[in-house]
C-alpha cells in the first residue's frame, strides 16, 4: 500500500471520528431550558477508571495553511496509582509514590469552551467524576476555568515546574545570572515551596526591590502569581495526599500526539484534514484503534 493510500484511508477515518465526537458534543452540550446537559448515554464507557484520576490539559501549536500558527488545545485523562515508600528513613516519613498510567486523550484545533466540551466526554467516557480527582496543570486561567465548570470537585495543582521555572527567573533578574545568591535565593525559597510554607514564598517575593530589577513583565507579575495560587502549591500536603504535582503527562502527550505528526517542515495542514488527524491520533493514542475502527465500521 502506497504512503498517499494510507494517508487517505487514515485522514478518512479520522473523518468519521471527528463527526462522531461532535455529534457527541451537541448531544452533551445541546441547549435546554434548564441548561443541564444531557449525560445519559451519549459517549461509551471504555476502560473506567475506579479510584483515583487526574485531569491535564494544555495547547500546543500547528501550522494551519492559510491561517498561520494555531493552536491545539489537548486533554489527558490518567489512572493514578500510589505506593507508600519512605523518604525520610530517620524520622519514619512516608510519602506516596504516584504513578500516572492508562492515559487517554482528546485533541483538536479548538478554543477554550469547546476544549471544555470535549475534556468532559473524555472524562465520562473514563468515569472520573466517581474517582478521586486532581488536576495538575500549568496555571493557565482558561483551563482552571473549564476544569472547574467540568469537575469542581477536581484537586487543582500547580504544575511544579512551573513554579520552579518561575521562582528561578525572579532570582536571576533579582541578583544576577549565575551568581551564589541567585543559586542561594532560588535553593532556599524553593525549599519553603516543597514544604508547603507558599505565604513564606509569597513574602519573599513580596520583599523584593522591584522598582530595581529589570525584567519582562510576566515576571514582574510573579509575586501576585502566587499570592493567587497558593491553594493550587500546597506540595507538601498533596504529596502526602498522594497526588501527582507534575503536569508532565500533558506536556509529553503535546510533542507524541500532537507535534510529532502534526509539526513538520512544509506549508502545514489544512484545517479540516489536521482535525481530522488531531482526532484519529487521539483515539490511536488512546488505545482506541481497533475499537473505534470496528465501531464505526459496523453498519
Amino acid at each position: 500500500m502506497s504512503s498517499d493510500s494510507l494517508r487517505g484511508i487514515t485522514l478518512g477515518w479520522g473523518q468519521q471520528v471527528e463527526s462522531q465526537r461532535e455529534a457527541e458534543a451537541q448531544t452533551m452540550f445541546a441547549e435546554t431550558q434548564t441548561g443541564a446537559r444531557c449525560d445519559q448515554g451519549v459517549v461509551e464507557v471504555i476502560d473506567p477508571i475506579q479510584k483515583q484520576a487526574n485531569l491535564s490539559t494544555d495547547g500546543g501549536m500547528i501550522l494551519v495553511r492559510n491561517e498561520g500558527w494555531k493552536e491545539v488545545k489537548l486533554c489527558v485523562v490518567s489512572a493514578v496509582t500510589q505506593r507508600l515508600t519512605p523518604t525520610n528513613p530517620a524520622r519514619d516519613i512516608q510519602e506516596p509514590e504516584v504513578a500516572l498510567k492508562r492515559h487517554s486523550y482528546q485533541a483538536g484545533l479548538w478554543d477554550a469552551d469547546q476544549m471544555g466540551q470535549h475534556q468532559y466526554l473524555e472524562g465520562s467516557r473514563r468515569q472520573i467524576e466517581r474517582c478521586r480527582l486532581s488536576s495538575a496543570n500549568d496555571g493557565a486561567h482558561w483551563i482552571e476555568r473549564i476544569t472547574t465548570t467540568n469537575y469542581p470537585q477536581a484537586v487543582q495543582i500547580l504544575d511544579w515546574g512551573h513554579a520552579d521555572e518561575r521562582i528561578w527567573k525572579v532570582a536571576k533578574a533579582a541578583f544576577g545570572e549565575g551568581t551564589a545568591q541567585t543559586k542561594q535565593w532560588a535553593e532556599n525559597t524553593l525549599g519553603h515551596l516543597w514544604i508547603g510554607e507558599v505565604e513564606v514564598v509569597v513574602t519573599a517575593l513580596q520583599r523584593l526591590n522591584w522598582d530595581q530589577i529589570s525584567c519582562l513583565d510576566d515576571v514582574r507579575q510573579s509575586p501576585a502569581y502566587f499570592e493567587t495560587r497558593q491553594s493550587k502549591m500546597d506540595y507538601a500536603r498533596f504529596r502526602q495526599a498522594g497526588y501527582p504535582i507534575g503536569s508532565g503527562t500533558v506536556e509529553s502527550a503535546v510533542n507524541t500526539v500532537v507535534h510529532h505528526r502534526l509539526k513538520r517542515q512544509g506549508r502545514g495542514w489544512k484545517r479540516d484534514n489536521a482535525q481530522a488527524m488531531l482526532a484519529a491520533l487521539s483515539e490511536f493514542h488512546s488505545g482506541r484503534f481497533l475499537h473505534s475502527w470496528q465501531r464505526l465500521s459496523s453498519p
